[in-house]
């Protein structure tokens, strides 16, 4: 079983500016990308297939057909992938969708465009380990990855 990021982001060089910033992850960590919800939705019976688990979604909210928001809501609801944390990433979302976001989806996180690398990098380390520790993955493997004071605080 492979911890997967899903990053759901309709512009190609905002997709690979996100890949670069999050590189050092990706060793340890799969990736999976998407275009719009149907292409996410695709990525996820993938990760499923594959015995992966669903650890984090990345979400621009203005995609191509269905919202960033809309997936975030569909997702929660889906009980397979009802754990995963989820990071609306985005810099066109108006209060109403960031609020039904936290509202109906229960957002853990809001990043804007344009983010700065280091804190990006620093919310998918929280994330990552606040998924670990709530669903009792073993943390070693990942360890690297994590916040590792939290890991350890947990163990003891």
């Amino acid at each position: 079983m492979t911890l997967t990021i899903l990053s759901l982001e309709d512009e190609a060089d905002v997709r690979e500016a996100l890949e670069r910033d999050l590189e050092d992850f990706w060793g340890k960590i799969r990736l999976e990308v998407a275009e719009d919800v149907d292409d996410a939705w695709a990525a996820l019976a993938e990760v499923e297939e594959d015995g992966d688990e669903l650890a984090l979604v990345l979400s621009d909210h203005r995609l191509p057909g269905r919202s960033g928001v809309d997936f975030l809501v569909e997702l929660v609801k889906n009980p397979r992938f009802s754990s995963a944390r989820t990071v609306l990433v985005t810099g066109q979302a108006d209060q109403d969708d960031t609020i039904r976001a936290l509202n109906e989806a229960g957002l853990d996180h809001y990043i804007a465009k344009p983010w700065d690398p280091e804190d990006l990098r620093q919310v998918v380390r929280d994330q990552l380990t606040e998924f670990v520790l709530q669903e009792g993955i073993d943390p070693l493997p990942y360890l690297p990855l994590l916040d590792a004071v939290r890991v350890m605080e947990s163990i003891r």
